[in-house]
């Protein structure tokens, strides 16, 4: 049963779930990575059978497996990829920058360049379920940012093969290559690179507390997207919102995970009793039943705010990775949010939209990381690269100013690389 508070009354540092890793996941993991590492595909095959309980042959999807899945896919559903597919080709396109020139007096020209990265690798979570929506989401942006490479891993089933609705996103979203293994190898796999499996420049996607352990392990060699934690919604609602609305935008988190964090704030003390009531009427009929269920109970909060302006300010000190603005007029409260991953706006705009169709990005921050940290864009995609040219002239206007600075800094051969070029 969720717990319903006042929010004077509640501890602030646990409103969100902030999750432990398990035991010995850090020396599990640190294992792993040396062992792929040392043996490359011998143990992404020898994990594969262990942890997924598939006999690999080979680690990469063929071009005749790839075709097969996509005759396999419901045409219904390949038609929906392809729609959201569209929708979120639509919004990412829209964050494609291109660099600039300035061009100052004496002739200097002052610019940046945006390139995209060369080989990126996407991860995608198999185990309770399948998201062929987290393909579409990491590796559209990732096309549009212009990357050479995109390479899919994610895990096999149990007959080695890779779910064909993951196959099918992956094909439409652009990528070029997928493998067949999961977990903290696969990550491991793409930082090294294997016999098999070419080393990225950065990993992105989702995974447990293994794939998002091998990620801070391995930063630094390879970059990454983020380290995300369990999923999170946050709802704003008042009396005016259907109770049967809220619980049902709450569940669609609570069945991720058992510990995922659904909450509501309201002012309405009713609200939050119709709520608690309809969400042990809406649990039974889940087929994630056991999951949701544990996540409501441990993790799921009601709290009732004085009014909506502290609902809003509640939600900014929480920065949750899903906002929900369930009121009739939300835009008169979109300016007052600071920190969210994403925002959803009134009473037909349920966070699954997102999750989905509607464009913007799903790979969001967590564990209040949106006080600093966006959603995955293009921007993560690409990298920068700055450049300088200046005329004899130019640098002779500015030579002893230069010179000034690096002496202050005791760089005496930073001011002579400037000074030596007009000794003469």
């Amino acid at each position: 049963m969720i717990r319903i508070f006042k929010y004077s009354d509640i501890d602030k540092s646990a409103i969100f779930m902030r999750s432990e890793p398990p035991a010995n996941v850090e020396e599990t993991v640190a294992g792993i990575i040396a062992d792929v590492h040392e043996n490359g595909d011998a143990a992404l095959v020898r994990y594969a059978k262990k942890f997924d309980g598939a006999e690999l042959s080979a680690l990469e999807v063929t071009p005749r497996e790839l075709d097969d899945a996509l005759k396999s896919v419901d045409p219904c559903f390949l038609e929906v990829i392809e729609k959201a597919a569209a929708n979120i080709k639509a919004f990412h396109r829209c964050q494609i920058r291109s660099g600039f020139v300035l061009t100052k007096e004496n002739g200097v020209v002052l610019g940046q360049k945006i390139l995209p990265l060369h080989r990126v690798g996407v991860y995608v979570p198999g185990g309770t379920a399948s998201y062929p929506s987290t393909v579409l989401m990491n590796c559209i942006p990732a096309k549009l940012a212009g990357v050479s490479e995109i390479i899919v891993t994610t895990p096999p089933s149990r007959d080695g093969r890779v779910n064909p609705n993951i196959l099918a996103a992956a094909k439409l979203g652009g990528a070029d290559r997928i493998f067949k293994s999961g977990g903290a190898q696969a990550v491991a796999a793409l930082a090294y690179g294997t016999e098999s499996v070419p080393p990225a420049d950065k990993i992105v996607g989702p995974g447990n507390a293994f794939v998002a352990e091998a990620k801070k392990q391995v930063y630094g060699r390879v970059a990454v997207d983020m380290i995300a934690g369990p999923s999170e919604i946050l709802v704003i609602a008042d009396d005016t919102c259907s109770a049967e609305y809220v619980a049902a935008d709450m569940l669609s988190q609570a069945e991720h995970d058992v510990l995922a964090s659904a909450v509501l704030v309201t002012d309405s003390a009713e609200l939050a009793e119709k709520v608690g009531a309809e969400l042990e009427k809406q649990l039974p009929a889940l087929p994630r039943y056991d999951i949701a269920r544990a996540s409501i109970d441990n993790n799921g909060k009601i709290i009732v705010a004085e009014n909506l302006k502290q609902a809003v300010e509640i939600s900014n000190a929480l920065a949750p990775e899903h906002l929900e603005i369930c009121v009739d007029n939300p835009f008169d409260y979109l300016d007052m949010v600071r920190n969210a991953g994403s925002i959803f706006l009134g009473k037909y705009c349920p966070e699954a939209l997102g999750d989905y169709f509607a464009g913007p990005n799903h790979t969001l921050p967590t564990l209040g990381t949106a006080r600093f940290s966006s959603p995955l864009s293009v921007d993560d995609f690409v990298k920068k690269s700055s450049f300088t040219y200046y005329t004899p002239e130019a640098l002779a206007g500015v030579k002893n100013d230069i010179a000034c600075f690096a002496r202050k800094e005791g760089l005496e051969a930073h001011a002579r690389s400037v000074t030596v070029r007009f000794d003469k």
